[in-house]
């Protein structure tokens, strides 16, 4: 027996490695409400995966999420729910692979939105963005030097310790192997996912998305494109978003709030018009998600409105696909006439697409200041010709010309609400702050 015992302690790394090499990426928590969280996950073959939760204050009573079989068809990838929560908790969880439990050498945890309204001030909070993620293929990259690289930023992102980051598009780069079949497509996903650089990121902060041209299809893709069903179906399992289309509009789109803001998740490819389609009103978003955005601002009493999009929205720089390029100006101008005639304040849109980074500013006497925060590129190259761009909107100090990350931080008492936006470089550097004070308007939490 004491044979069998040694035995069985000498074996049992093996077999908690043999557990993790079932475990291809994450886990990764994704939306987060006051009643439930999701957490996302892949594996490397046909498992039966799980999760067990608590309170960190409450350690002594533990949750479980529902059990997932995942499949090939569905890349291995599984979506667990917690939904045994309560509004305004932090949790910690573990991972069963096949009823074993995963180790890792960092903090797995998640947390709910907190329940303050008609109770007291809005939490403070902070949240991560960035675009433009690409992970070397060798085989597959174009010849000549690597395009991505310095992945050690997802290191520097963890060590803030955000409530949440949003991946602005090109979250990924699909090659001309990808795009056309949904084996090369899972297998572009499959791969960056993994790198051992963003697991610790992935597993201690929520996780929102929208795509850009990258991870939609080719290069500057549009409505077109013949797969893109396909590849929303990776991005849906991919990712762990509130929803994947809003209503009856289907698309890369959705909602959250978090605290006194909103998100409004926006597809700029499912719906966008050919760059080159000689054309009236063309569109980027096209109708029915436009009148959905419209109508969205138009209701909201949050005091910041943060509309995310892949490609820049401010800029007048009319080069590359900027909305005053290839004939989009009518649509951007459409938006900004809403934004006007119906006195919403604190708009602040969030781009990246560009690689490189800025800020842009609209201000008009009498009418609402319009924002635009671009965070390009996260580890993709740089464009060396940015700085040079005329956007007569540009804060000139605010380009940044080195792969970055931006957080963003609100903060104060709900009349004296403060937002602080600052600029990382890849080593966890800051390049840049500054800060924008809301402008006022009547709010229902008054």
């Amino acid at each position: 027996m004491k044979k069998l015992s040694l035995i069985l302690l000498l074996s049992s790394p093996f077999l908690v490695l043999a557990q993790v090499s079932l475990l291809n990426a994450g886990p990764m928590p994704g939306y987060s409400e006051m009643k439930e969280a999701a957490i996302w996950l892949q594996t490397k073959r046909a498992s039966t995966v799980y999760a067990r939760y608590w309170d960190v204050e409450h350690p002594g009573v533990k949750h479980l999420t529902n059990k997932v079989n995942t499949c090939k068809s569905e890349a291995f990838t599984a979506l667990l729910i917690a939904d045994t929560v309560e509004p305004g908790i932090r949790y910690q969880y573990d991972l069963y692979i096949d009823n074993q439990k995963i180790e890792f050498p960092y903090e797995t945890r998640f947390q709910t939105q907190a329940l303050w309204k008609w109770r007291g001030n809005p939490p403070d909070f902070s949240f991560l963005m960035g675009s433009g993620a690409y992970v070397n293929e060798t085989i597959y990259d174009r010849p000549g030097d690597p395009y991505g690289g310095d992945y050690e930023i997802y290191h520097s992102m963890a060590r803030t310790k955000a409530d949440f980051m949003i991946w602005l598009g090109d979250n990924l780069y699909l090659r001309e192997p990808d795009w056309n079949s949904w084996t090369g497509i899972i297998h572009r996903y499959t791969h960056d996912r993994t790198i051992p650089e963003m697991q610790e990121f992935l597993a201690s902060t929520h996780h929102y998305a929208i795509w850009d041209d990258h991870d939609y299809g080719p290069n500057d893709s549009d409505r077109s494109f013949w797969n893109k069903n396909k590849t929303m179906e990776a991005f849906r399992l991919f990712w762990a978003n509130p929803s994947y289309g809003v209503g009856n509009i289907e698309g890369a789109i959705s909602f959250f709030q978090w605290g006194d803001a909103d998100f409004y998740l926006l597809d700029n490819r499912t719906y966008r018009t050919p760059n080159k389609l000689q054309a009236d009103n063309k569109t980027q978003l096209g109708d029915e998600q436009l009148q959905w955005l419209f109508d969205n601002l138009a209701g909201t009493y949050s005091t910041f409105k943060f509309v995310v999009m892949g490609g820049v929205f401010l800029s007048t720089s009319g080069v590359y696909e900027s909305y005053t390029n290839y004939g989009f100006e009518e649509e951007r101008q459409k938006i900004i006439d809403f934004i006007y005639e119906n006195d919403i304040k604190n708009v602040v849109f969030l781009t990246g697409d560009v690689h490189f980074s800025e800020v842009s500013v609209l201000k008009a006497e009498g009418k609402p200041t319009i924002w635009d925060i671009t965070s390009s590129p996260l580890n993709s190259g740089v464009n060396i010709y940015g700085q040079d761009q005329n956007n007569t909107l540009r804060i000139p100090e605010s380009v940044i010309m080195q792969r970055n990350f931006t957080q963003i931080e609100l903060s104060g008492p709900k009349k004296e609400r403060v937002l602080t936006i600052r600029y990382f470089g890849s080593d966890g550097g800051e390049i840049w702050k500054f800060t924008i004070e809301p402008e006022n308007r009547k709010s229902n939490n008054d």
